[in-house]
């Protein structure tokens, strides 16, 4: 037997809200420094070579912010910052500003939304298991 969910507080429907904004701005910062190089015009120069060190950021940050929503609003929520940022890499990454391919074509994008989405996922799954464990009281049958 479940409890009936209750209804969001406005504090919660808030920090939902900041959080799907701190997705999109996520996912619009690590999509846009992607293409970083080594060629020293912004980061150092040492041979030219492909620098993504944005996927270092969303491998921490996407299950940050699926924890963080599912102990802050509610665990079931928890897809939504995850969908959001998903839905920003892959929507501007291919329907760029102006109608531009940002998302370069290489192994690059590969590793950015593999290296978002997948973390993300697990910490959806694990904190789902423990919500709904939790919710039967943490009996097994």
């Amino acid at each position: 037997m479940t409890v009936p969910s209750q209804p969001l507080t406005p504090g919660r429907r808030w920090m939902l809200a900041l959080l799907c904004f701190d997705a999109f701005l996520l996912g619009l910062l690590e999509l846009f420094f992607l293409p970083l190089r080594l060629d020293g015009i912004v980061l150092p120069k040492l041979g030219d070579a492909p620098f993504p060190v944005t996927v270092v950021l969303a491998v921490i940050t996407t299950p940050l912010l699926v924890r963080t929503t599912a102990k802050v609003v509610r665990p079931s929520f928890s897809v939504i910052p995850l969908l959001v940022w998903v839905l920003v890499v892959l929507g501007m990454g291919v329907t760029g500003p102006g109608g531009d391919l940002v998302l370069v074509q290489d192994w690059r994008a590969l590793l950015l939304i593999g290296g978002g989405a997948l973390p993300g996922a697990l910490a959806l799954g694990g904190g789902l298991g423990i919500a709904a464990k939790a919710a039967k009281g943490g009996k097994d049958e």
